[in-house]
């Protein structure tokens, strides 16, 4: 329970420092920033410095930045000069604005996985599910357990099934304990469970480097992830306008937080590499051009630049309120398929 908490409080300081690009900027071009919260309303506590409230709320996920006139300037309230409102400034500010919660969650990945790569990671396998009353369950193998005398899966396959109906000895780490389990690979295992009923994940390991090094590769493995990401939702996007598409490999909150919970019983190296890899992940899928998204909000201020006018301030509001819904239900979706897979 104390590890879930832990996790989703990591996972908030993403959205944190998504929020905090948009608040350093916005105070920057000085517009009027009515509060910065951290979670999600109620409110539970709040201090006002200067023009801005500071607060903490009760629902202990991500946090918000109000900034005068973002969802449109008939919603400022007060006496806010025209010039500290949104929608007032120029294009290029508001485009700065926009992709901040970008930039920060995009170096953020990037600082991570530099650090990573100054400390480096051995490479190993990892056992990802145990089958119930496969030969593994029944020796105690478990579901995160790192094999100890093997760096790649298909050599451990390779070993269970040359030494099929012998017994053998596997020694593997399990939160940080050597643990030494004898079982026997079957001859001729039911299709799809292997030797011993189990399912095996390769952790890619990372040569440990100096700090120029390292910030240097955090970077090249960055843009790649930012590649990956558009790659991935490009071609789900074509399978299904070809109606070939599945959300079946699809992760949300919940599997997320699974994820991860899995990842820090492995070690707090692998949970720096997956908080890196969503926080990269999060800047990529944001600056996709979806209304709701900062990407969809930036589209929407080329088009202002094009046409040399605002677009309708109704017409924003809808699109992004129906991007909201949809991506509401896109989670709701996921979520639901979460819960099926873990339990």
């Amino acid at each position: 329970m104390l590890t879930t908490i832990i996790i989703i409080a990591l996972l908030s300081i993403l959205i944190i420092v998504h929020e905090l690009g948009h608040f350093l900027l916005a105070k920057r071009f000085g517009l009027f920033v009515s509060e910065f919260g951290l979670g999600l309303p109620p409110r539970a506590w709040g201090k006002k410095i200067g023009e801005t409230i500071y607060s903490i709320n009760w629902l202990p996920f991500g946090g918000y930045v109000n900034i005068a006139g973002e969802n449109g300037e008939e919603e400022v309230k007060g006496d806010v000069p025209k010039e500290r409102i949104f929608g007032n400034i120029a294009p290029w500010k508001r485009f700065c604005i926009l992709v901040g919660g970008v930039a920060m969650n995009f170096l953020l990945g990037w600082a991570l996985l530099s650090i990573v790569l100054m400390i480096g990671v051995a490479p190993g396998v990892f056992v990802s599910k145990v089958v119930e009353n496969g030969p593994a369950s029944v020796a105690g193998l478990q579901a995160n357990d790192r094999l100890l005398d093997f760096t790649r899966s298909d050599d451990f396959i390779t070993f269970t099934k040359s030494h099929a109906g012998e017994q053998i000895a596997v020694r593997v780490s399990r939160l940080g304990e050597e643990v030494t389990i004898n079982m026997t690979p079957r001859k001729d295992p039911p299709e799809g469970q292997g030797p011993l009923g189990i399912i095996l994940g390769d952790s890619v390991g990372r040569e440990k480097q100096g700090i120029l090094g390292a910030v240097q590769g955090g970077f090249i493995e960055s843009i790649a992830i930012v590649k990956g990401t558009f790659v991935g939702i490009g071609s789900l996007i074509s399978a299904t306008v070809m109606g070939k598409g599945s959300l079946e490999n699809m992760t949300g909150p919940i599997g997320i937080v699974k994820i991860t919970v899995d990842a820090s019983e492995a070690g707090f190296i692998y949970v720096l590499s997956l908080i890196a890899l969503i926080s990269v992940n999060l800047a990529a899928f944001n600056v996709l051009p979806f209304p709701a998204l900062d990407g969809g909000r930036i589209l929407f201020l080329a088009i202002e630049k094009i046409k040399g006018s605002p677009l309708p301030k109704k017409f924003e509001q809808y699109a992004n309120g129906i991007g909201l819904l949809l991506l509401l239900g896109l989670i709701l979706v996921i979520s639901v398929k979460d819960v099926i897979r873990i339990f």
